[in-house]
């Protein structure tokens, strides 16, 4: 048994033999921030201040040598071997917030690209999935593994949970959505997960930035802003290669034509082929945000999407855009095929 202390709050915990530092924070109701919690996305990294610790199995993009020699760890995977003082923020809007195992219902499938279905499932007639935008849940399957995704949904319209799936090419659980999966069929679920969600506290102007289904969690937060009456200016920038990946573009041209006064929508194609016809903006989507954001100092972002989109943003706008890096919130999607290559 070791004791952690994290600073600058001052509150300790107890870690078990063997056990990793987010995981007995989690369990004593202390939230600091993560997403993955499999060493793969980076969001839980913090400075360890004085002890030591094992870093565990993880993937060197979410944790470089570099990084390492500065007494940096991710607390999902690192070990204590000894007390330790951390450096870390604890995140109290996600502490009230119960997590569930709960059994669901596949509701309704949209297709609505060749490559994104967006699931709909229905809960128990006396259950509510409590959560904050931007938060996922796990799909607990047969074999005992994993699968996360974002709730595209905004809390208040909680009726049915809504999920974006694009189907990664040889993902077990994706070709089963696209292949085998019919309205009916019952999942288990464990959630809400994760500490991707609006900082209400804060005033500060917002720049989201999506690719592909990345743009799920951020519809959540965005919807739940809309809703709250939040006026603080947000502008989302929606990268994909080709149109078709925007596969719900109508609905922030929707939000910027009925909220011109505080919302602004920038969708980015990468690799649009002439049929496409696309006149607007192309490239990386992180780069349109450089051109049109050089200083990010006065801002927060929120980056959603595929693991190097999120890694490039990250240490983009903090290294050449002065964005404070504890202002830049991410959930970064890893696919099981990007945990297999550890370290």
């Amino acid at each position: 048994m070791h004791k952690v202390t994290v600073q600058p709050s001052g509150r300790a915990f107890e870690v078990e033999e063997g056990e990793a530092v987010l995981a007995a924070a989690l369990r004593q109701d202390l939230v600091l921030p993560y997403g993955c919690r499999n060493g793969a996305c980076g969001t839980c990294k913090a400075k360890i201040v004085e002890g030591r610790v094992d870093y565990g199995v993880y993937q060197k993009r979410a944790l470089t040598d570099a990084e390492k020699e500065q007494g940096k760890a991710l607390l999902c995977q690192a070990r204590p071997l000894s007390d330790l003082v951390i450096e870390a923020r604890t995140i109290g809007a996600a502490k009230d917030i119960q997590v569930k195992v709960l059994p669901c219902r596949v509701q309704r499938m949209d297709r609505l690209a060749d490559d994104v279905i967006v699931l709909y499932l229905k809960l128990p007639a006396n259950e509510r999935l409590q959560f904050l935008a931007g938060q996922y849940l796990e799909f607990l399957l047969r074999d005992g593994s994993r699968r996360s995704f974002s709730m595209g949904n905004a809390p208040h319209d909680d009726e049915l949970i809504q999920l974006h799936v694009r189907r990664v090419a040889g993902g077990q659980f994706t070709e089963h959505v696209f292949g085998k999966m019919k309205e009916r069929d019952i999942l288990r679920f464990e959630g809400p997960l994760g500490t991707f969600f609006l900082r209400e506290d804060s005033q500060k102007p917002i720049v989201f930035v999506a690719s592909g289904t990345g743009f799920a969690p951020i519809k959540s937060i965005i919807e739940h802003s809309l809703h709250k009456g939040i006026a603080r200016p947000m502008v989302l920038y929606w990268g994909g290669r080709r149109p078709k990946d925007l596969y719900l573009n109508p609905l922030p041209q929707q939000w910027a034509a009925e909220h011109p006064e505080i919302f602004r929508y920038v969708p980015v194609i990468s690799d649009a082929l002439p049929e496409d016809g696309w006149t607007g903006r192309t490239g990386f989507v992180h780069r349109a945000v450089m051109e049109d954001f050089p200083d990010l100092s006065g801002y927060q972002v929120y980056a959603c999407g595929v693991p190097i989109m999120v890694d490039s943003a990250r240490r983009d706008f903090t290294a050449h855009c002065r964005l404070p890096e504890d202002e830049f919130y991410a959930d970064s999607f890893t696919t099981q095929a990007d945990l297999a290559s550890p370290k």
